[in-house]
């Protein structure tokens, strides 16, 4: 049974960091595209980062680039989401995703397998 476990959410006051971990249990993620989603209060899921299986090329949205970044711990079969110079625009529950492709996909509907979710809160 594939499971996706998310941890690391947190209220932090704007400016602050936080670093959401995911972490996998029956599939490996150096073998899978693995992305984090978020969705806001009233707004649609939006993909904010991902990084593919094969190379660890990442990919990260605009609203978010230079402030997040995608790792991953092939040891531990994690993946990360380091967020920086969070705004109130960042609270969201995030969600960690994967997807077997050749490319990293950028649609949720083209991710197969979802953890349960972090809530993220951000304080001005």
């Amino acid at each position: 049974q594939v499971q996706l476990i998310e941890s690391g959410g947190g209220v932090v006051q704007a400016g602050g960091s936080l670093r959401l971990s995911c972490t996998a249990s029956g599939l490996t993620l150096s073998n899978i595209n693995t992305a984090w989603f978020r969705q806001g209060p009233g707004k649609e899921r939006e993909l904010v980062a991902a990084i593919s299986w094969n190379d660890g090329v990442s990919y990260s949205a605009e609203p978010v680039q230079g402030r997040f970044l995608i790792s991953r711990d092939n040891a531990n079969n994690t993946v990360y989401l380091r967020m920086n110079i969070l705004t109130p625009e960042d609270t969201a529950v995030y969600y960690c995703a994967a997807a077997r492709s050749m490319m990293i996909p950028k649609t949720r509907n083209d991710y197969t397998y979802w953890g349960q979710g972090t809530q993220v809160t951000v304080s001005s």
